[in-house]
């Protein structure tokens, strides 16, 4: 009668969202007694785990300005045990189950607002809405040409390259492809706005056209003074050398930071951005340059020959903290070393390991992955544009 009374005056569409006073009500004595001691013990864990957390992050600014100061990393610059695992009570299988259920119901009385994330039909929507450009579309076949082409040309190994392309899409990606939608079947739903074979974030395409706008430019610049290309093309390439000028003039205008890029690649100007790694001509470009960034970044560090495990951690963590990860000291820590708290947890194939243990799994999954026909395909296009550039000497 009295847990009947509690929800007296509720509106009607919240009555069926159980109270903790009715779930409490519906256990025996026991599961009240297994439940505080899950909550306690849950309580517990939840702390150990925070501190932990802080005290990696606490390192991670620490290695930062020894880093800035170039002063050499120690042991001590990480925390060498993994985050803690809960040990104590679990529920038993009933009050598990009466559990769920009244945590389902808060959360169907009180959804989350589902966050929507941009699509490639939002991209190539927001390109045509500010800057009039509808990428240029191509074979996969072809696509895959003329990035091996822009690879090669910028010292690329196909290894490298195809490895790559191998563990960011599972060696069945399309160019078009966005992380979490199947690029064959289109199933599933975007999880980060990460696009085409090397997956560029949203963010990565601005952070590219402000950096290389200009060379993006003179590469299509060359290819109009071509005087054998028809006008058909000849009025492709200058449509879409103006929509660069704007984009890298736009680009430009936003402070070279990390995180103002991303706020940027949240406007429709950014999202038209976004939208250039789907065009046959710059796209390929842009995605290899951003390899190159990270071949040019490793060089600087004296590691001038990355294997494609190598390079792949380097564009899935950062091209700093992957190379951090491959120091001696980074090999042997865990990697909640190198990752934010929430990232750690999302990417499952992480957890758990050290950065050498981290290599060795992306190799394995490359190896699998390079079996695929895209692979293959993406594998001969290289052996194809290496020929013509031997034939052409």
């Amino acid at each position: 009668m009295a847990v009947a009374m509690l929800v007296v005056g509720v509106p009607p569409q919240a009555v069926h969202a159980m109270s903790t006073i009715e779930f409490l009500a519906s256990l025996s004595d026991a599961e009240i007694a297994n439940f505080e001691k899950w909550r306690l013990a849950r309580r517990a864990h939840d702390e150990r785990l925070d501190a932990y957390w802080d005290k990696v992050e606490a390192k991670r600014i620490g290695r930062k300005k020894k880093r800035s100061a170039k002063i050499p990393y120690d042991i001590d610059d990480y925390v060498m045990t993994f985050s803690p695992k809960y040990q104590g009570p679990e529920m038993g299988p009933e009050l598990a189950k009466k559990y769920r259920a009244f945590t389902a119901s808060q959360e169907e009385a009180h959804p989350m607002p589902a966050k929507s994330l941009p699509t490639v039909a939002d991209y190539l929507e927001a390109a045509k809405r500010v800057y009039g450009f509808t990428p240029e579309r191509v074979s996969e076949k072809e696509f895959k040409r003329r990035y091996a082409s822009e690879a090669i040309g910028f010292g690329l190994a196909k290894e490298q390259v195809v490895r790559v392309y191998a563990l960011e899409t599972g060696g069945i990606g399309t160019y078009d492809m966005q992380a979490g939608i199947h690029p064959i079947k289109k199933t599933g739903r975007a999880i980060s706005s990460a696009l085409g074979y090397a997956q560029l974030l949203d963010a990565n395409s601005v952070n590219e056209v402000s950096k290389h706008g200009k060379f993006f430019i003179e590469r299509l610049q060359n290819k109009l003074n071509n005087p054998n290309i028809s006008q058909e093309r000849r009025a492709s390439l200058k449509s879409k050398i103006a929509v660069l000028k704007r984009m890298y003039a736009n680009a430009k205008r936003v402070p070279f930071e990390w995180s103002r890029h991303q706020a940027y690649a949240n406007t429709a100007e950014g999202q038209g951005m976004h939208a250039l790694n789907i065009d046959a001509d710059i796209g390929p470009l842009m995605q290899a340059m951003k390899l190159k960034g990270i071949k040019d970044t490793a060089a600087q560090f004296d590691r001038p020959n990355l294997t494609g495990a190598e390079m792949e951690l380097m564009n899935l963590s950062g091209p700093v903290t992957g190379l951090e990860m491959m120091m001696p000291l980074g090999l042997k820590a865990p990697v909640t070393n190198s990752f934010a708290r929430r990232a750690y947890y999302v990417n499952k194939m992480v957890i758990g390991l050290t950065g050498e243990q981290l290599l060795a799994e992306l190799d394995r999954r490359m190896n699998e992955a390079m079996k695929t026909a895209g692979s293959q395909e993406f594998a001969a296009a290289f052996d194809s544009v290496l020929n013509e550039k031997t034939a052409g000497r």
